[in-house]
């Protein structure tokens, strides 16, 4: 996520912020804060959740509509459908495949929403972002 952050011209830092704030998008300065006390996958969530902000324009904080908007961003950005496939015909609990890709039930949730659909046994993928949608991963060599 830093890597791509940095190809978008956003600085990333780690701060303490307020209670219950989890990270911050300063469109101005294009800078994201995250909060020092997340975990490790928190963090990356949070990071890919404020680029959606980012990439959205948003300017309103606390609007319901626009956060699901920047997590629907962040799980489209974190989720490979491939590895969720596999992981669903492995035949692991929900919960588990969320842990397994590093997000939270919730965000996984609204990602097989607006991400998938399913006819007759038959899960397609619905393609959101465009064909460059995960080229921020780097190929491990």
């Amino acid at each position: 996520m830093l890597r791509y952050a940095a190809r978008l011209g956003i600085t990333v830092h780690a701060a303490h912020l307020e209670d219950g704030v989890l990270g911050e998008w300063y469109e101005e300065e294009r800078e994201i804060y995250v909060d020092l006390k997340l975990t490790p996958d928190e963090t990356v969530f949070t990071i890919a959740h404020e680029l959606g902000h980012a990439h959205n324009g948003d300017r309103c904080e606390g609007d319901p509509e626009v956060e699901e908007r920047a997590d629907l961003f962040a799980a489209q950005l974190l989720i490979e459908p491939a590895r969720y496939a596999q992981l669903e015909r492995d035949g692991i609990h929900r919960h588990d495949i969320a842990e397994e890709l590093g997000v939270a039930p919730k965000a996984l949730d609204l990602w097989l929403r607006s991400s998938m659909l399913k006819l007759r046994g038959i899960t397609y993928v619905k393609a959101r972002m465009g064909v460059g949608q995960w080229l921020h991963r780097e190929q491990s060599a």
